[in-house]
C-alpha cells in the first residue's frame, strides 16, 4: 500500500526525445558537428525521429507503476531515460534512490571469462562494493540456477542461462527503484514465476517499480497506476484496469481496420474475373474434399450471387474482431438473375492454419430450397462464438444440392477472437470446474 502523500521516486516532466535518423547528412568529424551548433536543433524534421513528445507523469515512492504500448511507442525510450542511459532532448527527468535496470540483462557481461568474474564486475558495474556481492554471490547463483556453470565462460552459455544470470545479479543489488523492461521471458515457466515472485517481495518491501511490458495481465494484476504511451505521447493515465481497457479497444480498433483492409485485397484479387466456369456436378463428399485443399479465390457457374458478405456484433454493427464467447452473425447478400429452386447456402470456419473448426449449410439444418429470384438476405446467428484467441477465416457459398458451386468464396474473410484467457486449441466449450477432499486452490485475483 502507497502510503498517502509519499514522495516522488521517478518525475518525468514535460519530456521530450529526439533521435536523429541514418541516411541523412552526416557530419565528418566530431569537431565539424560542434561547430554546427547542435547535432539535433538544425537538422529538418524528416532527418530526426520524436521517440517521446511532452511526456509527464510521476511515481510515488513505494509503487507499481506500468508502461504500456506498441511497439514504438516510446516505453523502453522512457525507460532508458530514467535509468540514465541516455539524456532528454528537452524537459526533466529525476530519480530518487538507487536504480536497478533490468533493460539489457548482461550487456555488461564479458563472454571470454567466467559467469563468477562476470558477476562481480556486473555487481561492482551496478553500485555494489565487492564485499556486498560476495555476501549475496550464493543467492545470486542459486536463483540463477547456474551453480554447475558458474565456473564456466560465458560464451559457452545458452542465451538462457545468460539472461538469467543477468537477471539475478541486478535483481539483487537491492535497489530502491526497479526498472524491468520486458524481461520475464529469460527462462522457462518456473523461473517466469520466480521472477513474479521477486517482484511480488520487492512490492512488499516498499520498492518502487516501473515495468515496461505487453502483459497486460500483469499489469493489471501488479500495478497500483499505469500510462499507455502512442507514438511518443501520453495517451491514458490512472487506474491500471481503465488504462488496459482503453489500450484494448484501440488496439482492436487497429485490427478491425486492418483486417478489413486484408478482406478488400483479398476479393480484389480474387475478383470476377477468376470465376471458373461450372465443370459439371460433384457429389457433395467430393465437393467438401475438394474445398478443404483449395486456396483462397471465387469461382463458380453463376445464375446466383453471392454480393456482399459482413459479419456482425451483438449490436448489430459490422465487425472483424469479436470476443470469446460473443454472440455474432454472419449477414450475406445475395442476387439471382433468374428464379432457381436448387440452392443451398453454407459457410465454413477455418482457423489460420487451414483447419477446419465448423462448417454446416441450410439443407444440413432442414432448411430445403423452394424458389430463389432478385435479391435476398440470408443470416446466420452463432448465439455464442465459443473459439479460442486466434485468427479465422470464412469460406461461403451458394451451390446446388449437389454440390456444383453457382458462387463459392474460399478464405476471403478473416475475422479475430481476443479472449484473455489463453488456453489452447480451437474450440472453447462452456467448462466449470470443481474439487472435492484434500485439495485446495484459490482463484488467482
Amino acid at each position: 500500500m502507497i502510503a498517502e502523500g509519499a514522495p516522488a521516486a521517478i518525475t518525468l516532466d514535460g519530456v521530450g526525445k529526439i533521435y536523429r535518423r541514418y541516411g541523412g547528412r552526416q557530419f565528418s568529424t566530431l569537431k565539424s558537428a560542434l561547430l554546427s551548433g547542435s547535432l539535433v536543433r538544425n537538422l529538418q524534421p524528416s532527418e530526426t525521429f520524436t521517440a517521446l513528445d511532452d511526456v509527464s507523469f510521476v511515481v510515488p515512492a513505494g509503487s507499481t507503476f506500468g508502461v504500456i504500448g506498441r511497439n514504438g511507442s516510446g516505453k523502453s525510450t522512457a525507460l532508458k531515460l530514467v535509468a540514465g542511459i541516455t539524456k532528454p532532448t528537452s524537459g526533466r527527468v529525476a530519480v530518487n534512490g538507487r536504480v536497478s535496470a533490468l533493460i539489457e540483462l548482461g550487456a555488461g557481461f564479458h563472454p571470454e571469462i567466467s559467469g563468477r568474474e562476470n558477476v562481480f564486475i556486473n555487481g561492482i558495474m551496478l553500485g555494489l562494493t565487492k564485499r556486498e556481492i560476495q555476501k549475496r554471490f550464493d543467492e545470486i547463483v542459486e536463483f540463477a540456477e547456474l551453480t554447475e556453470f558458474i565456473d564456466a565462460p560465458v560464451k559457452a552459455y545458452s542465451s538462457g542461462m545468460y539472461m538469467r544470470l543477468g537477471f539475478s545479479v541486478a535483481i539483487h543489488v537491492d535497489p530502491d527503484v526497479l526498472l524491468v523492461d520486458e524481461v520475464l521471458a529469460v527462462g522457462d515457466e518456473g523461473f517466469t514465476h520466480k521472477c513474479l515472485d521477486k517482484f511480488g517481495e520487492f512490492k512488499r518491501r516498499g520498492k518502487t517499480i516501473l515495468l515496461v511490458t505487453h502483459s497486460l495481465s500483469l499489469v493489471e494484476r501488479f500495478c497500483d497506476e499505469a500510462v499507455w504511451l502512442d507514438a511518443g505521447r501520453t495517451r491514458a493515465q490512472g487506474d491500471p484496469k481503465r488504462v488496459v481497457g482503453a489500450y484494448v479497444t484501440d488496439v482492436e480498433r487497429q485490427e478491425e481496420r486492418f483486417l478489413a483492409a486484408t478482406d478488400a485485397r483479398a476479393r480484389e484479387e480474387a475478383g470476377e474475373g477468376t470465376r471458373q466456369a461450372d465443370a459439371g456436378p460433384l457429389d457433395a463428399g467430393e465437393a467438401a474434399a475438394n474445398m478443404f485443399q483449395a486456396g483462397e479465390g471465387r469461382w463458380g457457374s453463376g445464375g446466383v450471387e453471392i454480393s456482399h458478405v459482413t459479419l456482425l456484433n451483438d449490436q448489430g454493427q459490422a465487425t472483424h474482431v469479436f470476443h470469446t464467447g460473443e454472440p455474432a452473425t454472419l449477414r450475406l447478400q445475395v442476387n439471382a438473375s433468374r428464379a432457381v429452386q436448387d440452392f443451398v447456402f453454407g459457410i465454413g470456419i477455418f482457423s489460420a492454419d487451414g483447419v477446419c473448426v465448423y462448417g454446416t449449410n441450410t439443407e444440413i439444418d432442414d432448411h430445403l430450397a423452394d424458389s430463389l429470384q432478385g435479391s435476398a438476405e440470408v443470416r446466420l446467428e452463432i448465439e455464442a462464438l465459443d473459439l479460442v484467441e486466434g485468427t479465422y477465416k470464412l469460406d461461403v457459398a451458394v451451390h446446388k444440392r449437389d454440390g456444383a458451386p453457382y458462387d463459392y468464396h474460399r478464405l476471403l474473410y478473416t475475422f479475430r477472437v481476443k479472449s484473455r484467457v489463453k488456453d489452447t486449441g480451437i474450440y472453447r466449450p462452456r467448462h466449470r470446474w470443481s474439487f472435492s477432499g484434500g485439495v485446495r486452490l484459490r482463484h488467482k485475483a
